[in-house]
């Protein structure tokens, strides 16, 4: 295989108690990049579109990835890569997730599959520790596992997958503006009492159980976020309108997508996805943020192969 196009999906990460533990991908929403053998050896970097991402690999979260990927097979080719970036960086859906985690699978397609789920994931998170200032998984696990990505451990790295119930939509409400991660974790607390930590736990085990069992009321109870949301809230304008307003339009639940500036709801059903989008419409509407509205399943698949050189 010396040619290859990919999507790499938009991702919701933490989903609200499960602070870099839990996300899980977008089925439409994402990335493509292609993938080209080369005779000249390293990695080049193409920007499509009005991108101003930096295209030198060493600052690039994709090239980053593909380099250390080099770097560890010492094979004879190189690899240009050009990355059609659909999802806006600091969006909060996972942007420079969906690079890392997009050349981490196209990159081992390229070299024939010699690195397995894990040693992915670990190369992704490269890519995020360049974007963010830290090395976490939850974007970038999901993103190439598909469904929910449990990051039960990160010493040793252990990424479980948890099946999507079958009903189970997001919709998403994305200002156009932007948080960057690094910023956003520099106002989180070091420290936090006991009670409020045992609270968060509860509210995890319950998640993961309730998707384990399809339990739509039990997840409904559990998406709650007592450690992170209330402080990163102040980030988003009209956050908690936003959530009222998903809330009488009957959804499960919803929360800050990553870092934000996005909000995410969980719905069961379409129907109530799009009820959804028209909360999300009706509140931002009011302000002069201009605003993006995403409806999607949950997706049970991560990067997928669009095309390749025998197609």
């Amino acid at each position: 295989m010396d040619r290859i196009t990919i999507f790499a999906p938009a991702t919701v990460a933490n989903v609200s108690c499960a602070f870099d533990v839990l996300g899980f991908p977008l089925e439409e929403t994402g990335d493509r990049m292609n993938f080209v053998k080369t005779n000249q050896k390293g990695i080049q970097i193409k920007m499509l579109g009005n991108s101003n991402l930096p295209t030198e690999p060493e600052k690039n979260v994709a090239g980053v990835v593909a380099l250390a990927m080099l770097e560890q097979t010492k094979v004879d080719f190189g690899v240009e890569i050009e990355i059609d970036k659909r999802i806006k960086p600091g969006s909060g859906i996972g942007s420079s997730a969906a690079s890392a985690a997009g050349a981490a699978f196209g990159m081992n397609l390229l070299l024939e599959n010699r690195f397995n789920t894990t040693e992915l994931i670990k190369f992704a998170m490269l890519g995020e520790k360049l974007a963010s200032g830290t090395a976490h998984a939850d974007n970038v696990a999901p993103a190439i596992t598909g469904g929910f990505a449990l990051v039960r451990s990160y010493e040793p790295l252990d990424v479980v997958k948890i099946n999507v119930p079958n009903e189970l939509y997001v919709t998403i409400l994305h200002p156009q503006i932007e948080v960057k991660t690094s910023d956003s974790r520099k106002i989180l607390k070091k420290d936090l009492e006991l009670k409020t930590a045992i609270k968060q736990w509860g509210n995890i085990a319950g998640l993961i159980s309730a998707l384990h069992t399809s339990d739509y009321e039990l997840l409904s109870r559990s998406l709650e976020d007592v450690i992170i949301e209330p402080i990163r809230s102040v980030f988003i304008p009209l956050f908690y309108e936003v959530k009222k307003a998903l809330a009488e339009a009957g959804t499960l639940g919803s929360g800050i997508s990553g870092s934000g500036p996005s909000i995410f709801a969980l719905s069961k059903g379409k129907e109530t996805a799009e009820k959804a989008a028209k909360a999300m419409q009706m509140v931002y509407s009011q302000t002069q943020i201009d605003f993006d509205i995403h409806i999607s399943k949950v997706a049970s698949q991560g990067c997928r192969i669009i095309r390749n050189n025998n197609e």
